[in-house]
């Protein structure tokens, strides 16, 4: 059994010092290089954010090719008993596009470092400039379709009883007034709650603590399938985690999001 077993999907600071040296555990740090050469949680491995999309227009945030993400999690030394935990330093959306991808290849034995690297250093943990050496080869995956909503299926769930679309971006480019595609505006029936809204600033960047009454007044429920967005399934990584750490059963990433969807002609919007 994994000294992570008892452990929610969130986890503290506290819980991660005592656990560095767990032979199934890979730390992966979704900072910068910059920042990662500055200084890192020992033994964690970088991963570039930008390797965890396919960085082209008009979609930049669209799934890399399967062939780039063998040889992501290739170097990472990806294995079936692996545990992940994961954080960045800017409140969990780079490391919840990360989980969201350990969703899509199947691999369900994750964590998220609450706080991420800034928790870490407000508890004057101890940072490293070593990084591990790297691991050869590539890893076999497959690709899993359930985390996944595309455009297509966003259409023709709209509007059913039991679906709703958590827009995570900032509420100026949800009313249209901010526009980053050739078109503004937000998807119809879509709720809007950014995702910096749910962090707490003064806890190291946590997550809310009142977090998931917040969520139930606005109507984003358990009950409902989840598929949630902004504009490049990057702040929306952020979304996809809370929703899965507070236990809701359907949760879809729309990695497409709002640079796919304002930059069609024929797609439904509401400004």
């Amino acid at each position: 059994m994994s000294v992570f077993s008892s452990l929610p999907m969130v986890i503290e600071p506290i819980d991660l010092a005592s656990r560095l040296d767990a032979p199934e555990l890979i730390l992966v740090d979704l900072t910068s290089v910059e920042r990662y050469g500055d200084g890192h949680i020992p033994g964690a491995r970088f991963v570039d954010p930008r390797q965890t999309q396919l960085g082209r227009p008009p979609a930049p945030g669209l799934l890399p090719p399967k062939a780039q993400l063998e040889q992501l999690f290739g170097a990472l030394g990806h294995r079936p008993e692996a545990v992940y935990v994961v954080y960045d330093d800017e409140g969990g959306g780079w490391a919840g596009r990360f989980i969201w991808l350990l969703d899509v290849i199947g691999h369900q034995r994750y964590h998220y470092l609450n706080g991420g690297l800034r928790a870490w250093i407000a508890e004057a943990r101890p940072l490293s400039r070593k990084a591990p050496e790297a691991v050869p080869g590539t890893a076999s995956i497959e690709l899993h379709e359930e985390p996944c909503a595309t455009r297509e299926y966003v259409e023709s769930r709209l509007g059913a009883a039991d679906f709703v679309v958590w827009d995570a971006r900032a509420p100026e480019e949800y009313r249209g007034e901010k526009v980053l595609a050739a078109r503004g505006g937000h998807i119809p029936g879509a709720i809007n709650f950014e995702w910096t809204a749910a962090i707490d600033p003064n806890r190291g960047l946590r997550i809310r603590q009142d977090i998931a009454e917040q969520l139930r007044t606005l109507g984003l429920t358990p009950d409902k399938e989840i598929v949630t967005h902004c504009q490049t399934h990057h702040r929306s990584g952020f979304t996809y985690l809370l929703a899965k750490a507070l236990g809701y059963p359907r949760v879809k990433g729309y990695a497409g999001s709002w640079s796919e969807w304002g930059n069609l002609p024929d797609t439904p919007v509401q400004s």
